[in-house]
């Protein structure tokens, strides 16, 4: 047969070339070793496929090819173009292909040097023709050329398998197909490697070549067919069936698998290519095509350009694409053209998520994290691109990320929202999904519906259904929840509103939120909205408003208030002021009316600010309406919680003396600086409910307790007349107060200040009697009342006290008082006026009222002789601790004055009684001074008088 290849010419050219220079020989072995090891090694089977489907369409016939593993010989056929020389010499010539400027997949005219990995003999038989490639012919051209001396052995026995062809032996090639690629496998590790790359084969495969139809793979473990379908509308049906064999027999199973596709595709311009080989640029065409499967699931996850690469990609859809390639064939090269294609690929990838009509899209949306350079460079075009683009499928369009939202709440909800905000995506999408938030879709939580609501006009019903659905809600985020109400209006927030069916019509007046009936819903209820009958009504801050601005109203305000106050009482303090029509016609706040019979109409007197309030008003609602909202029977009743005293309409607030510390409540009586009729003032006050308000004390937060503020004012207003003594008082008061007036109970009476216990006087209050010559005091009295005043404190010294001079007592001038302290002091001073009390509590009454004390007044000059005698055996046996001694004078003369004892720190005494009360006072006895001195007169009587004394 005839060398129809011209496989001896191509020998003759190369071996030429070898022998003219062992450069070339090295050259062309390095190369084919970098290929066929290196950027092709394990991609055997794939450029077999890519070579059979540029052969089919070199044909114009879908292409088929089939792979056989037969022990260690692998088979491929395909039904594309036969092989021809110029094939041949592509084959054999690294890097100058035949299918320059072509559609072809293959570009580089070296993908069939994958095959130097696996085989030493590799053989095609096409078109009846056969070519073969030996190792070991070619190794015995080499050794045959001496130019090449040394080369076999310095490489090892390595030389460029695919450099010299030869003629071969035509095999068979099965009916229906052209050409069968035959690879003797050079080693275990050789059919290892192919056995993978057969497994490996699948359905990314036929997507990336679509010009093969169908593809086979039989091994000893069975047979496996795929078959691509290609739809008009972009999906590509695999069909997989798999024929295994086993020990157990064999079985057959099918698979079918669906991918959607996009493809795009056009014409590169000339400054992208300008980085680019010659040839490459004679190929002006870039096409890129995505593929995904239904369920998202597929093989190795490389960009395919078209064929796997090593270029990591992770996003969940396939690639294939025209990337240029760097020199390993593995990667794609940087460049010009990579982001032009990078960007092509990107607004591809929106067309592929239009091809899905629902959730299942967010899958294909990228997330942050990526696998390599390609794949961060796709990542962040697409992410750009998402949210203006429309790829969201909404009421049979599409709408773009940043148009949509999501409603994130209760079932039901998104529905009711996307009535009145545009762009609401249906509940099935996730609304926490990532995918959602990169495509740039608004998420409305439960409060931003509630604020979409907020302008809605729909009917009461509508916005019960809304409850229903917000009822599984978070409570935390409807407090602004619209609630439609019964005058039509619609208003932010259930807190406050009012629900309640039965309460009277006309209540518009009043500017009240009351909810309509037919939205009267539980939720509203947990959120706030109250529970309304009257008194809630009346407790209501729009009632308060319309207080406020009843004295502009026609009468319509009173009248829907009256009406609800009917029964109630206990309400608000600031329905006082409440605008009545008085019986002269004039306009009062409820607070400043009377009833006709009121006793207060005469204990106010003529002169009073009290209206009277109209029988029309009387008669039409009644007394008990009238006194809820405030109209006077008897004294009103201010209370109040954490009170502001500064805020407080009460008289003379300002001066009531409260302790440091919180006061949590307040009750006092009004309006008492009004009364004219004092006596019948207090009956009214002496009786309930008004006397609780009067005797209760207050209690502070600190749980101490101070008189109210009615007591203190009465007090302090001298409501009886002055100070006034109880009936049943200490006799020690007699003289100092007037009698209070009868009637008054002693608890009652109390409170007003009336005094019963010397304890109930303030120490300056008595004092101040004490100096006031319209009192009358006894003697006795006096010296109790300066004992008791000994105890006081902080008493400011007075201008005037009452002083006892001589047999009488007189109001003497402060200056001129002394305090006695010593007894043996009265001889000199009793002319003085003196204040007389227990010389024990005398020092302690000098400090507090800052006058004298006798013994710092006087000069205690003895100028007398005085002789030591020794104290009578008659006291000496009474008081064994007396001193043996005193000092005897006849007479005692101190500061000029005869007096009878005196004591210096020892005893002085002319006279029996003298000594006796020197000697009761040296020993601290001073009681007993009538006793010493009745045995000192009369020494006979001291064994009566001591037996009278052991009697005491």
């Amino acid at each position: 047969m005839s060398d129809v290849f011209g496989t001896g010419e191509i020998r003759r050219r190369v071996l030429a070339g070898w022998e003219a220079g062992a450069a070339r020989f090295r050259e062309d072995a390095n190369a084919e070793e970098d290929f066929g090891r290196g950027g092709y090694r394990g991609r055997v089977v794939v450029e077999l496929a890519q070579n059979a489907a540029d052969a089919a369409v070199r044909a114009g016939v879908p292409g088929h090819v089939v792979f056989s593993l037969a022990g260690d010989v692998l088979t491929a056929d395909n039904n594309g173009s036969a092989l021809d020389a110029a094939g041949v010499e592509s084959l054999s010539t690294l890097r100058v292909s035949t299918k320059r400027g072509t559609g072809a997949v293959g570009r580089f005219g070296v993908g069939f040097s994958a095959v130097v990995a696996v085989s030493e003999e590799p053989s095609i038989t096409s078109g009846g023709a056969a070519v073969a490639w030996s190792a070991e012919r070619t190794r015995a051209e080499v050794a045959g050329i001496a130019a090449l001396a040394g080369e076999l052995e310095a490489r090892k026995g390595q030389v460029p398998l695919l450099r010299l062809p030869y003629e071969g032996v035509p095999g068979i090639v099965p009916e229906g197909f052209t050409t069968r690629v035959t690879l003797p496998l050079a080693s275990a590790e050789a059919v290892r490697a192919v056995e993978e790359q057969l497994e490996a084969v699948g359905a990314a495969l036929l997507l990336a070549l679509p010009g093969l139809s169908s593809l086979t793979v039989t091994t000893a473990n069975g047979t496996r067919t795929l078959a691509s379908e290609w739809a008009g509308d972009g999906d590509v049906t695999i069909t997989e069936t798999a024929v295994t064999l086993g020990g157990d027999g064999s079985g057959v199973g099918t698979e079918v698998t669906v991918w959607r596709t996009v493809e795009a595709h056009g014409e590169i311009a000339a400054e992208l290519l300008a980085d680019r080989p010659v040839e490459e640029r004679e190929r002006p065409f870039w096409q890129v095509r995505w593929a995904v499967r239904d369920d998202f699931t597929w093989g190795e996850r490389v960009v395919h350009a078209p064929t796997p690469s090593a270029e990591p990609l992770d996003l969940p859809a396939l690639l294939i694409a025209g990337f240029p390639m760097g020199t390993d064939r593995r990667h794609v090269a940087e460049g010009p053209l990579t982001g032009f294609l990078v960007d092509r690929a990107a607004e591809a990838y929106l067309d592929l998520l239009r091809r899905f009509d629902g959730p299942e899209l967010l899958a294909l949306v990228p997330g942050p994290v990526a696998a390599g350079t390609v794949d961060a460079a796709l990542r962040h075009v697409i992410t750009g691109l998402l949210p203006g683009a429309a790829v969201l499928p909404f009421e049979g369009g599409r709408v773009r990320g940043r148009d949509a939202a999501v409603v994130d709440g209760p079932p039901g909800l998104a529905e009711i929202v996307g009535e009145v905000v545009d762009g609401v995506l249906p509940e099935r999408w996730p609304v926490r999904n990532p995918g959602l938030r990169a495509l740039g879709v608004r998420r409305i939580g439960i409060a931003d519906a509630v604020d979409a609501l907020a302008g809605v006009r729909r009917d009461a019903a509508w916005w019960r259904g809304t409850y229903d659905v917000l009822a599984t809600g978070d409570l935390g985020e409807l407090g602004a929840l619209p609630v439609p109400l019964v005058d039509g209006r619609v208003v932010r927030g259930p807190r406050g509103v009012l629900l309640g069916r039965d309460l009277p019509s006309g209540l518009d007046v009043l500017g009240l939120r009351i909810a309509d009936p037919e939205a009267d819903h539980p939720l509203l209820t947990r959120l706030g909205a109250v529970e309304a009958g009257p008194r809630q009504v009346l407790s209501d801050p729009a009632v308060r408003i319309a207080v406020e601005n009843s004295f502009e109203d026609s009468g319509e305000i009173a009248d829907a208030i009256l009406r609800l106050a009917e029964g109630l009482d206990a309400l608000e303090p600031w329905l006082s002021d409440l605008a009545l029509t008085g019986r002269d016609g004039e306009p009062y706040a409820a607070g400043e009316l009377l009833f006709a019979d009121s006793p207060l109409v005469e204990i106010m007197g003529p002169d009073s600010p009290f209206g009277i309030v109209s029988d029309e008003l009387v008669e039409r609602y009644g007394r008990a309406a009238l006194e809820a909202v405030g109209v006077l029977w008897t004294f009103a009743v201010l209370r109040a919680e954490d009170p502001d005293l500064d805020e407080l309409d009460l008289d003379g607030v300002d001066a009531w003396d409260l302790p440091q510390g919180h006061l949590p409540e307040l009750a006092a009586v009004r309006d008492l600086e009004l009364v004219r009729d004092w006596p019948a003032a207090l009956r009214l006050l002496a009786a309930p409910p008004l006397r609780e308000v009067v005797l209760e004390p207050l209690r502070m937060l600190d749980g101490t307790t101070v008189p109210s503020y009615t007591s203190w004012w009465l007090t302090a207003h001298d409501v009886l007349g002055g100070p006034r003594r109880a009936p049943n008082a200490d006799p020690i008061l007699e003289g100092l107060y007037d009698l209070a007036p009868e009637g008054l109970d002693p608890e009652f009476a109390r409170a007003l200040g009336v005094r019963r216990f010397l304890d109930d006087l303030p120490p300056d209050e008595l004092l101040d009697r004490l100096a006031d010559p319209a009192r009358t005091v006894t003697r006795t009295q006096l010296r109790e009342l300066w004992t008791w005043l000994a105890g006081a404190s902080d008493l400011a010294p007075p201008d005037s006290v009452r002083a006892v001079v001589g047999e009488s007592m007189e109001i003497v001038p402060a200056d001129d008082a002394i305090i006695v302290d010593a007894p043996y002091t009265l001889p000199l001073l009793i002319t003085q006026p003196l204040v007389l009390l227990p010389h024990t509590e005398a020092e302690a009454l000098s400090d507090l009222l800052d006058l004298p004390l006798a013994t710092d007044e006087l000069a205690g000059e003895i100028t007398s002789e005085g002789t030591v005698r020794p104290v009578p055996q008659t006291v000496l046996d009474l008081f064994p601790e007396a001193p043996e001694t005193y000092f005897h004078h006849a007479p005692l003369v101190v500061d000029g004055h005869e007096v009878s004892w005196w004591y210096d720190g020892a005893p002085h005494a002319s006279t029996p009684q003298g000594l006796a009360r020197a000697m009761a006072w040296e020993l601290g006895r001073w009681s007993d001074r009538h006793l010493l001195s009745a045995i000192l007169a009369d020494p006979g009587s001291a064994a009566v008088d001591l037996a009278e004394f052991d009697l005491a």
